[in-house]
């Protein structure tokens, strides 16, 4: 019975043998839709998260600030926060501080932040990093988690996909550069 148990353990954690799934602006879970990168860095994870603890504010997104400076204001032209509200501390968050136009929603230092999106949106959206790793290597994962609300939700997220594929890939790029000057 031992070794039945096992067989079934094996083969339920067995890779699909049909190859990686394409990426077709994101991994859909029901509604939810999924966005995920990730970069490697020779540094311990303390240091890789040094730049995602300091991130937006005075510091901006790593990546076409720009960018982001407009999507805050046409969130203010339809009435949403914008990115006026900045943070509260250029080095420390805290869960429920604001980030622009962002809430801090899960912190734990070194390892993880999830931000709420507090933008007018057609649902309800996350931008969340984490890093894993030990001594002088770490894995910075940075995933965009969006739950659309009908066809305009998703409309607005297979539109926008091809901004934030070149956002977000800049964006974890970037930090991975800018975590050999923490060093």
């Amino acid at each position: 019975m031992k070794d039945q148990e096992f067989a079934e353990t094996v083969w339920s954690d067995a890779l699909s043998s049909a190859g990686e799934q394409p990426d077709w602006g994101g991994v859909r879970f029901g509604n939810r839709i999924v966005d995920t990168r990730h970069i490697s860095v020779d540094v311990p994870p303390q240091v890789a998260f040094k730049p995602i603890q300091r991130i937006g504010g005075q510091t901006g997104w790593y990546y076409a600030n720009w960018l982001w400076i407009l999507r805050g204001f046409i969130d203010l032209l339809v009435g949403g926060v914008g990115m006026r509200r900045g943070r509260r501390d250029a080095e420390h968050l805290y869960v429920g501080d604001t980030l622009d136009f962002w809430r801090v929603e899960e912190h734990i230092p070194n390892r993880k932040l999830r931000l709420y999106a507090e933008m007018k949106l057609p649902g309800r959206a996350w931008l969340e990093f984490e890093v894993s790793g030990h001594d002088n290597h770490s894995t910075i994962y940075q995933t965009a988690i969006f739950d659309p609300i009908g066809f305009l939700g998703l409309a607005y997220w297979y539109l926008i996909y091809p901004l934030h594929k070149l956002i977000f890939t800049g964006m974890i790029r970037k930090i991975g550069e800018s975590t050999s000057q923490e060093k």
